[in-house]
């Protein structure tokens, strides 16, 4: 059986136990109390996160509140995990903005006997429980299939990125093993935006001005640069450049429909936020004999490595579909 559809019905086969051990279950009680430690935490992907994990407690009657700096500052994360983790919580869902820095963080948290399950980002050497969130190499192939097609197998590329951040850099990984099957794609740079979108409105600017027959594509691995590129495209009136983004802030969708960006790579960061929630309270509920069992070893684990929570490519063809609210 494929890695990836083991890993879903895992993935599912847990959701349905948890929840069908809800009926009947002893109930939650509001002093329960979840954190969501992530960065950037203004950016609308995090307000939809916050909007899941929101609507997720109210369903159960705990408290949760999503914490974190309100710019990419992953040293300010990790005070703000360490704050968390002083008010000892319920349980704590982190996306990590450096996987590195949090790590010693997290360990400490599930020896302090406080559930830890990451979302959206991963920190895999660390002994957080699951991780919710997308399968981030399968969104870099799917964005990868795409621009092979829109350049017809050639052109020169440049990426933005996020470095140090686990679900970029899988991300990253699917692109390159993509266009590792096509000699004609050339990847001339490697951009570390360091969530700052200012720094790919620049660098666009500085290829439209003095490079522009340099680049054929521009793709973004996080949420905030494809806007910035689009931008810089439109105003210089430059035609013919491919742009592939990634999530659905409504700026990438509006350049979408422009027809200035081709697709975007969206992901369901309610889910990760709602779901995630979830598994926590189940958690706290139906408790593990130990916090620091090494799960991922254990065929007999009552938990999967990883929850898929799903992404899907948005071009104009769609685009109506994914501005609808379903919540």
């Amino acid at each position: 059986m494929n890695i990836r559809i083991q890993q879903l019905l895992g993935g599912l086969a847990l959701a349905g136990t948890f929840f069908l051990a809800g009926c009947g279950s002893p109930p939650h009680v509001t002093t329960e109390k979840y954190f969501l430690v992530a960065t950037n935490v203004k950016i609308p992907y995090w307000q939809e996160a916050a909007a899941g994990l929101m609507k997720s407690a109210r369903e159960m009657g705990v408290q949760a509140e999503m914490v974190g700096p309100d710019t990419y500052d992953p040293q300010k994360q990790v005070e703000e995990f360490r704050k968390a983790v002083g008010k000892k919580p319920t349980g704590i869902l982190v996306s990590p903005g450096d996987a590195g820095l949090l790590v010693n963080e997290i360990n400490a948290a599930i020896d302090a006997g406080i559930p830890v399950i990451t979302i959206d980002s991963d920190a895999p050497q660390s002994k957080r429980l699951v991780f919710v969130g997308t399968n981030n190499y399968e969104a870099g192939v799917t964005g990868g299939k795409l621009a092979l097609k829109k350049l017809n197998g050639k052109g020169n590329v440049m990426i933005f990125t996020i470095q140090n951040q686990a679900n970029v850099a899988e991300r990253l990984h699917g692109y390159q093993d993509t266009f590792a099957s096509a000699p004609g794609i050339k990847i001339v740079e490697i951009v570390d935006v360091r969530g700052d979108p200012r720094i790919a409105f620049d660098k666009a600017t500085a290829v439209v001005e003095k490079e522009k027959d340099k680049v054929d594509a521009f793709i973004s691995l996080e949420a905030l640069s494809g806007s910035e590129v689009a931008e810089v495209l439109d105003r210089n009136k430059v035609e013919g450049k491919l742009i592939i983004a990634m999530d659905t802030m409504p700026t990438t969708l509006e350049w979408i429909e422009k027809g200035k960006i081709a697709a975007t790579v969206g992901q369901k960061p309610f889910t990760m936020g709602y779901f995630g929630l979830r598994m926590l309270a189940d958690l706290h509920l139906y408790k593990l004999p130990s916090l620091s069992l090494k799960f991922a070893q254990d065929l007999h684990s009552p938990l999967p490595v990883f929850v898929d929570t799903g992404s899907a490519l948005i071009d104009k063809s769609n685009l109506a579909d994914f501005r609808q609210p379903q919540n």
